[in-house]
């Protein structure tokens, strides 16, 4: 019975195009992230865990944060379901609050599109991660088709460095790494992974 409710919820979030996507990100961050079999992740707006509980073969513990609770719930269900050992879920909202956490990296896979005050959660990331910390971010480039009043067109590449910077990280670098048909609120678009150091 259990299981068929988790079916049904997982299946309104985990759409086949968001696991299709999923799966193109997880590819490109998987390459980040050699050598960090010692170093913790946060996964910052997880969802339920379509990209990091595809990488917790690669880091020593992950967290997942998000400010969905039913989204968690199912994320907590994949990982007993697939016996993953070393990952936790927390409910919270850095936009509002920052808990006293640590962690050796931080990934934030479109999320920041949603997030109005892009240099809020910055700092907030910043401030989480340890020295020499590894901020990675997916999102969209700037796309102009798109408008819409709660989300950012996307990003462009000068201007999230810029932001970076501004909060304090170093050795950003961002690129693009996929084109994909109607993967933006129907439009097609292309996403970019950046990496920055604290």
């Amino acid at each position: 019975m259990e299981d068929n409710v988790f079916e049904q919820m997982a299946k309104r979030y985990d759409t086949e195009e968001r696991i299709e996507l999923a799966k193109v990100i997880v590819k490109e961050v998987r390459a980040e992230l050699r050598n960090s079999t010692s170093k913790s992740l946060i996964d910052y707006g997880s969802g339920t865990g379509l990209i990091s509980l595809e990488l917790s073969d690669l880091v020593d513990s992950i967290l997942l944060v998000d400010n969905s609770k039913q989204m968690l719930e199912v994320a907590k269900t994949k990982i007993s379901h697939k016996g993953i050992t070393n990952s936790k879920v927390l409910h919270s909202d850095f936009t509002q609050e920052t808990p006293e956490l640590k962690a050796d990296i931080v990934i934030m896979s479109l999320v920041l599109l949603h997030i109005p005050d892009t240099n809020k959660i910055l700092q907030a990331l910043f401030n989480i991660l340890n020295n020499g910390g590894k901020l990675i971010i997916v999102d969209f480039d700037k796309n102009d088709k798109i408008y819409h009043p709660k989300v950012h067109n996307g990003f462009s590449h000068e201007e999230l460095k810029q932001r970076l910077s501004e909060v304090g990280f170093k050795s950003i670098e961002i690129k693009t790494f996929y084109h994909g048909n109607h993967i933006f609120m129907n439009q097609d678009a292309s996403m970019f992974i950046s990496s920055s150091i604290k």
